[in-house]
């Protein structure tokens, strides 16, 4: 499971994707339309394909290093990387923001339900 899909235990709302992930799946991105495989970037990228797959599925964080020879293998430049993984960080965190709200709704519609619906001895009472 991502870490981005946890729930925060302060205040139970839903946090926002790491920036490692959202940088790992726009690199995978990147590799798979060029028809590439872990190897193959890697290599020009002067890693090993196991520490490739390992920032793609935002298991480690790259330095600022590597981010540079990983869009270099690419052919890319680091602003365009940066650029389109933050277009994907907005996006996904606005994806939580919603679920969010979504949530928040659901419990309060539930508090209402619950209040106008007494439960236990109450409800045993009044249906007598």
């Amino acid at each position: 499971m991502s870490e981005a899909a946890a729930t925060s235990s302060l205040d139970n709302r839903a946090l926002e994707p790491l920036w490692r992930e959202v940088l790992g799946r726009r690199l995978r991105a990147l590799r798979t339309e060029r028809w590439e495989t872990l190897a193959q970037t890697a290599e020009r990228a002067g890693i090993s394909p196991q520490y490739l797959s390992e920032i793609e599925r935002g298991r480690k964080e790259p330095s600022s290093e590597m981010i540079a020879a990983l869009a270099g293998a690419l052919g890319i430049t680091v602003a365009d990387l940066m650029t389109g993984a933050a277009a994907d960080l907005r996006h996904d965190a606005g994806i939580v923001a919603l679920a969010t709200v979504a949530t928040a709704r659901t419990a309060q519609l539930t508090r209402a339900a619950r209040a106008a619906y007494p439960a236990g001895p109450v409800a045993l009472a009044m249906a007598a």
